[in-house]
């Protein structure tokens, strides 16, 4: 019966063509194959996201009279509300240290490389759609920290020249954050985002499936070539063992530093002291901060803001900069380039949490 059920499904769902695809896929083995993983474990955690975000869903109320007490009511009334929501805000976290993790690992691998520059520029749309769902979902417990976090976050959005005031009213829906405020970045994070990233999540598997994972220079021109493991069931059960372990990890963040509500957002209060964005946003914020507040008579925000800006658009253009090779002095530029942007972005987010002044 069980022959029959399987030949079933093959026939109806068209099994044959997964079957091929999971049989021909194959990984790569060499000293850096324990970077192929953090892509699926973005992945897992993305999962756990819908997941328990679904289950949040069913109580939650997405109104400035009726969104704290929600949070609450899951947090007290509803049986284990307190442990999901906990998992959910976690597993935000750690998806996005995964994903930068899974970026940077890739910069410094030099995955983009021909033919992956398609596969590069994919990632990079959820890297900012990752952030996008953090800074959006920042606010939805419409508490007293993310209130006025969210109010520094989208004065920020607003210095941008040319386009930053359209975007400071199309983000808050109006130029104070209010409940509107509230509605619109529920809409984001429960309805447009997750159809945006649905689309671009499956162009990036797409790609990935279609060209296989790349093979660092260093590695690349060796005799004999790598080995390599079947992805089903080698890879993949490696790949489990480490969704286990983050599971356990959820868990155990979850029971033991469980996520705190805090006061409810009041308009009309004072912004709390030391009030900081979450840690991926952090690196941002202590170089906003610690600049002068002129540059060449040009606004420091401003000049910080801008230049935050043409880094990321440098980065994102990383394929068509770097020696297609990956090997010579302008694919070592590049390397030490990407070595200085990562002790970069962790020291400054360090500076944060440690209550570094200028």
């Amino acid at each position: 019966m069980v022959s029959r059920l399987r030949e079933w499904l093959r026939d109806r769902l068209g099994l044959e063509a997964l079957e091929h695809v999971a049989d021909k896929k194959d990984v790569p083995v060499h000293r850096h194959s324990f970077w192929y993983y953090w892509g699926g474990m973005t992945l897992f955690l993305f999962g756990i996201q819908v997941a328990t975000g679904i289950l949040l869903l069913l109580y939650y109320r997405a109104s400035a009279d009726e969104a704290y007490e929600s949070v609450r009511f899951i947090m007290t009334q509803v049986s284990f509300g307190w442990l999901i929501r906990s998992i959910h805000s976690w597993s935000a976290n750690l998806m996005i240290g995964a994903v930068m993790v899974h970026m940077f690992s890739a910069f410094m691998l030099k995955a983009y490389r021909a033919p992956r520059e398609a596969t590069w520029l994919s990632g990079m749309v959820l890297l900012g759609l990752s952030l996008a769902f953090g800074f959006s979902g920042y606010l939805l417990p419409w508490n007293q920290l993310a209130f006025f976090a969210t109010k520094v976050g989208t004065d920020i959005t607003g210095a941008v020249p040319v386009i930053g005031p359209f975007m400071l009213r199309f983000l808050r829906g109006g130029e104070h954050i209010t409940g509107g405020t509230l509605t619109r970045f529920f809409g984001f994070h429960v309805a447009i985002l997750p159809a945006v990233v649905t689309v671009i999540l499956g162009v990036h598997l797409y790609l990935v499936t279609h060209h296989g994972m790349s093979v660092p220079p260093s590695v690349e021109g060796r005799t004999p070539p790598p080995p390599r493991m079947k992805f089903v069931p080698n890879f993949l059960l490696r790949d489990m063992v480490g969704w286990l372990a983050a599971l356990a990890l959820l868990a155990l963040l979850a029971a033991l530093f469980p996520w705190e509500l805090g006061l409810k957002a009041d308009p009309y209060a004072s912004a709390p002291a030391g009030i900081k964005p979450e840690w991926y946003f952090g690196w941002m914020f202590q170089t906003l901060r610690m600049l002068p507040s002129h540059i060449l008579g040009i606004e420091g925000e401003l000049v910080g803001i801008l230049g935050i800006g043409l880094g990321g658009v440098v980065w994102l253009l990383v394929p068509f900069l770097d020696d297609p090779r990956g090997q010579g002095p302008r694919a070592r530029f590049w390397r030490v380039l990407g070595a200085v942007a990562i002790v970069y972005v962790v020291v400054f987010t360090l500076l944060v949490y440690r209550g570094a002044t200028p």
